[in-house]
């Protein structure tokens, strides 16, 4: 049992970075060129080349996040109900595992969110 919620925070925290992702590809250089960083932003890609990859890429990066996303989804749904152990010191780890899990994954659909809103919505309006 406390296997399975300790792999629920390694699905919420995948999850996490796969929504970071979208962030990198599309919230970053919108936002600094909309608060007229465009020179760092060059200089950001000149130093970190592969933030171009991801935005030319950018269904892929998205695809792989809803897929992180919708598998972390499941595991927290099935381990919702699960029972925490009788002894106290391991139900209160129990909690706080399922508490951070919630909390990641919540995270990660705000990241998800937002880049879903710069690079498919915005750019739209």
């Amino acid at each position: 049992m406390s296997a399975q919620l300790r792999g629920n925070v390694w699905a919420a925290s995948a999850a996490l970075l796969a929504s970071s992702g979208t962030l990198l590809c599309c919230v970053l250089p919108a936002v600094m060129v909309a608060l007229g960083a465009g020179a760092a932003l060059a200089g950001l890609v000149g130093a970190v080349p592969q933030l171009v990859w991801l935005s030319e890429h950018k269904a892929l990066v998205f695809g792989v996040a809803a897929v992180a996303l919708a598998l972390a989804g499941g595991l927290l749904w099935q381990a919702r109900r699960l029972p925490c152990p009788a002894d106290p010191a391991l139900a209160r780890s129990c909690r706080r595992l399922r508490r951070w899990s919630v909390g990641l994954y919540a995270i990660a659909l705000a990241a998800f969110a937002l880049g879903v809103a710069f690079a498919f919505v915005l750019p739209r309006v």
